[in-house]
């Protein structure tokens, strides 16, 4: 296995800490020290044109978005032009159908909405991605889930995915398995482990210190063609720079 060249960091996990610009500016700055070079936004609390001089001027390369997917739909022309700032062509939404009974017809709904964008972003040498969480591994009344229906329904020519480790493991899904069924279709790979407590729930957990398996992951991920791999924590039992630093120590001492 190569080994890997650069990692980001999905900005969720620091959400608390970018709400204004001067603490923007310091959290990139203190992920561009802990060995980030990459980062995925969440959002952005300030102007698109300073957010991405922000992340430009502490050396960070923005490889993508969760973004306004409404946006994306009603007003394309805006929503590329704020992609522009962040100086990306990843355009993507950070999920759909939270708190929603689901069925197949909203996936597939979905998913013509989506290549409809999708096309539009690869016109102008762009994709628009989805990210998965476990609720798209329910088993709909068809039969299939609604992961199974996004990858036959979204366009692999115009649209690809930001695979998320811990949510594929969490809905039952085989984290390898899934990658390497999606071979050339994931630009963006979450790296997130997943714990188990005393009680038998699941927990988040910072890389290197769950139960996935990151050789074999990783390994996959690079034969699937992975472009970027981006580290998120969606809750950390302490400070979240200290959980990214344990992240990037355990990625930079077995894998870089």
């Amino acid at each position: 296995m190569k080994k890997l060249e650069k990692i980001g960091v999905q900005l969720y996990t620091v959400r608390e800490y970018m709400q204004t610009e001067t603490q923007i500016k310091e959290t990139f700055q203190k992920l561009k020290q802990l060995g980030y070079d990459q980062v995925q936004t969440a959002g952005c609390a300030v102007p698109y044109d300073v957010f991405g001089a922000l992340a430009a001027d502490a050396g960070l390369e923005i490889v993508g978005t969760h973004d306004d997917f409404d946006m994306m739909c009603n007003d394309f022309a805006q929503a590329y032009g704020n992609h522009e700032h962040l100086h990306t062509k990843l355009m993507g939404t950070g999920g759909f159908g939270f708190g929603k009974t689901q069925n197949s017809k909203m996936y597939e709904e979905f998913a013509q909405k989506a290549n409809a964008v999708g096309e539009k972003i690869a016109a102008k040498g762009g994709k628009f991605t989805y990210h998965n969480h476990s609720h798209e591994f329910v088993l709909l009344e068809n039969g299939k889930t609604g992961m199974e229906i996004l990858v036959e329904e979204l366009n692999p020519e115009t649209t690809s995915f930001v695979l998320d480790t811990y949510w594929v493991q969490n809905g039952g899904g085989d984290v390898r398995h899934w990658i390497e069924m999606l071979t050339g279709r994931i630009d963006i790979l979450h790296l997130k482990d997943m714990k188990i407590l005393a009680d038998g729930t699941h927990a988040f957990a910072e890389v290197g210190s769950g139960n996935l398996y990151w050789d074999g992951i990783l390994q996959a991920a690079q034969a699937a063609g992975v472009s970027y791999y981006v580290v998120e924590q969606d809750t950390c039992d302490g400070d979240p720079f200290d959980s990214l630093q344990k992240s990037s120590e355990y990625l930079h001492k077995n894998f870089m």
